[in-house]
């Protein structure tokens, strides 16, 4: 990967989340290195392993089934059932095969959820989400942050040393709601410049009718546009 001698490495870090939102990938097509944040404790409830869809109009949830303990970090996080990708493929074919762009999608998305590693649910979400990156055409350095040699560090000192692991001096870009929490100076002292990622999903025309539902998994609008129309969602500004 190269860049223009005048531009700093952008570096994002996330959670492996499972077939995330539109916002996700808006974020991770703005970054150079793109970090996946795996050694961090896998929070119950999060998006971590679930995600909405639209189903007859409405958004209900698509949940990968786990086995997992209190303060488990999201690596070592286990499946419960090999079977989920199978199931799920059926439910992304009942509930989208009436979509504008199903029959263009449906063959690449059902591939790659067969195809997902089932030894850990991090290692099947990584996959996913470099596979449909690389459909829309996004190509980040992917790395993740247990082979990075940081540890010990948490909160935006995990932050900041993942970010000089990658980039030394890099641009950090952080989702808006860090700026509510993070210490701005401690990214300063390390030289490396924060910007924050904020989006605002446009309207699309959805399957299923009425009002237009926000924060779906990026295959609803996979589904209902296509990956060309995505990718001008998510794609950078020039």
């Amino acid at each position: 990967m190269t860049k223009p001698a005048d531009r700093t490495v952008v570096v994002a870090i996330h959670q492996p989340n499972y077939l995330p939102w539109l916002g996700y990938f808006h974020k991770l097509a703005r970054a150079e290195v793109f970090v996946f944040l795996e050694a961090a404790q896998f929070s119950k409830g999060s998006y971590t392993n679930r995600v909405q869809i639209l189903r007859d109009g409405k958004p209900v949830w698509l949940t990968q089934p786990i086995e997992q303990s209190l303060g488990q970090p999201i690596e070592t996080v286990a499946f419960a059932d090999r079977l989920w990708p199978r199931r799920h493929v059926d439910t992304l074919h009942g509930a989208y095969r009436g979509a504008a762009a199903f029959r263009a999608v449906f063959p690449y998305l059902e591939s790659l959820l067969l195809k997902a590693p089932l030894d850990s649910l991090a290692a099947a979400n990584r996959h996913l989400i470099e596979g449909l990156a690389a459909a829309l055409g996004l190509a980040p350095r992917f790395a993740r942050d247990g082979v990075l040699g940081v540890s010990g560090l948490e909160g935006d000192d995990r932050l900041v040393a993942l970010v000089g692991a990658v980039a030394p001096g890099a641009v950090y870009l952080s989702g808006k709601g860090g700026a509510l929490y993070q210490d701005e100076a401690k990214f300063a002292s390390a030289g490396i410049a924060l910007r924050y990622s904020a989006f605002t999903p446009k309207a699309y025309q959805q399957t299923g009718g009425g009002g237009f539902v926000p924060g779906l998994s990026i295959v609803d609008a996979l589904f209902s546009l296509g990956i060309d129309a995505t990718r001008a969602l998510v794609a950078p500004e020039e």
